[in-house]
């Protein structure tokens, strides 16, 4: 915009020196007594005049000539009169052509060049708005289909985290009903393996209370809590997945986590691990600590990732499963970034080889300093 004016007003300067010269042509034939001469180069400047319109009028204002007014108006005193009428009213003065005995006065207007430069900065204001208006709205569209899908994915994946314990409840009962004749130590077994399960529907119902609100952080032994994960998901994994993960035993580290979400991360990176590796392979946790933080490593030897989806990976509805929803790495991100204070991302990644993702974590109380990466324990 600062440039268009800039060009307007050199575009106005040299229009002015064009009437100027214009003028000073009309001067030069008025002066001239002698009607012979030549007024070839007067004659000249003036036809070449086109794109500036021009009034010619006498003292009293009366419009003796129109120039670059369009067919039929240049010899429409009356229109040329209302011409004049508003460039009197708008303040601009004409220039005087002194003449033998009678003085003319030329009133000249910008040019439509002028005109449409003098509006391009308002069309461009106009063009911009429009311009950031759209990308409002499909900023606005945009946020609306992420939030719809974030519900459709907390609705899928709730029935998929009940699906597994009701099912084996329904199995148990089931099963009790058709067994009249049961051993009672055999009964008890199966109602503790019941209980079990009642008590995963606990867990699942106070992970996703935890979701929306302010979870309590407490203050964890790090590898403890990573080997209650590591217990979990071990009973549940093919007995080709090899787990190594730190020995709970060694040197205590202590964050403050809230312990239901945190493990449902662990758990996640773990299932999406098998996911990968499809019934065969390695998952293996290291921790490190560096500058305060603790960073908790979770490597896998499947798919790999490719470069340009590291970022991709944490968005809701982002998935590489048939059957996936993915919503578990964008809750995951929550859980971790937004609850916990820490990072979640891809640390490295390579196609058929594996995939690492890290957990940054602040870490809590005195501990024995560990500088180096803690090998884990198969």
């Amino acid at each position: 915009m600062i440039y268009v004016n800039y060009l307007t007003q050199r575009l106005k300067e040299g229009e002015r020196y064009t009437a100027l010269v214009f003028s000073g042509a009309m001067e030069n034939i008025t002066r001239k007594q002698d009607m012979n001469q030549d007024f070839t180069f007067e004659s000249d400047i003036i036809s070449s005049i086109k794109s500036i319109p021009m009034i010619l009028t006498d003292k009293n204002m009366v419009p003796k000539l129109g120039r670059n007014y369009g067919e039929g108006k240049n010899e429409d005193t009356d229109y040329l009169s209302r011409r004049v009428q508003k460039l009197v009213a708008s303040g601009k003065k004409p220039l005087e052509i002194p003449g033998e005995g009678v003085v003319e006065y030329l009133y000249y207007e910008n040019s439509r060049l002028y005109t449409m430069l003098t509006y391009f900065p308002l069309f461009q204001g106009i063009l911009l708005f429009g311009f950031i208006a759209l990308g409002y709205i499909g900023f606005s569209n945009a946020r609306r289909a992420e939030q719809n899908q974030v519900w459709v994915g907390m609705a899928k994946e709730t029935a998929h985290q009940l699906g597994t314990p009701i099912s084996a409840i329904m199995g148990w009962l089931q099963y009790l009903e058709e067994e009249e004749q049961m051993d009672p130590s055999l009964r008890r077994e199966y109602l503790h393996e019941m209980g079990k399960d009642v008590d995963r529907l606990k867990l699942i119902a106070d992970r996703f209370s935890k979701i929306g609100s302010t979870p309590e952080l407490v203050r964890i032994n790090l590898f403890e809590e990573l080997d209650k994960c590591k217990g979990y998901m071990q009973k549940r994994s093919p007995k080709k997945v090899q787990f190594a993960f730190p020995d709970p035993d060694q040197s205590a580290l202590y964050v403050k986590i809230n312990p239901p979400l945190f493990d449902w991360v662990i758990e996640n990176l773990v299932r999406n691990a098998l996911d990968a590796m499809e019934g065969a392979g390695q998952i293996s946790a290291n921790v490190l600590e560096e500058d305060g933080y603790l960073n908790i490593d979770i490597t896998d030897t499947g798919k790999g990732i490719p470069a340009n989806k590291f970022k991709t990976v944490f968005q809701p509805g982002f998935t590489t499963k048939s059957r996936g929803w993915g919503l578990g790495l964008s809750l995951a991100q929550r859980i971790i970034e937004q609850y916990h204070q820490g990072k979640i991302f891809v640390k490295h990644s390579r196609l058929n080889e594996g995939t690492t993702f890290s957990i940054k974590l602040p870490k809590v109380g005195e501990a024995e300093v560990v500088k180096t990466k803690i090998q884990a324990k198969i």
